[in-house]
């Protein structure tokens, strides 16, 4: 029986414990989509099981109605506006990124060179870079900047 060279061994062990690790894109922003495997529109069974167990759950009432909000560590906050479906899913994490590194510690340069069709705005003296347009219905990623850093990436859909 031929012996297999060491280094194939090794390289075949670690493709296969990969292929048993979340995939990559699991950490991944996804400008107008979802964050970290939590897409709008999931429901909350699909929520946990991408992403597990929430470290917090809370649930409560705001001015749009009842929502429920799972909070992960590493700073993953998804909200369930009606307590059914994904509304929202923010991150103030430095590990989730675009797919061109865009995220949480990025300059606002960086944000506007590397995220198509974003505009750059202040709304009462917070700062942020969007996609989109702030409508009711519609769908944003939103980059909220602080001395000109983004400091949390929300995908979110527009209630008001």
């Amino acid at each position: 029986m031929a012996r297999i060279p060491r280094t194939l061994t090794i390289a075949t062990v670690a493709l296969l414990t990969s292929l048993g690790a979340p995939a990559a894109a699991s950490a991944l922003v996804q400008v107008d989509k979802g964050i970290a495997g939590a897409r709008l529109g999931n429901t909350r069974g699909e929520v946990r099981t991408a992403l597990g167990k929430p470290a917090r759950i809370i649930t409560g009432d705001n001015p749009f109605g009842q929502f429920v909000e799972y909070r992960y560590r590493g700073g993953i906050r998804v909200l369930f506006q009606g307590r059914t479906r994904v509304s929202s899913v923010s991150t103030t994490g430095r590990g989730d990124r675009t797919a061109r590194n865009v995220g949480v510690g990025s300059r606002e340069s960086t944000v506007k060179a590397r995220v198509n069709g974003v505009k750059c705005e202040t709304f009462g003296g917070v700062r942020s870079c969007h996609t989109g347009e702030f409508n009711a219905g519609e769908i944003v990623t939103d980059f909220m900047l602080r001395r000109g850093k983004v400091v949390r990436v929300t995908v979110g859909r527009v209630i008001d």
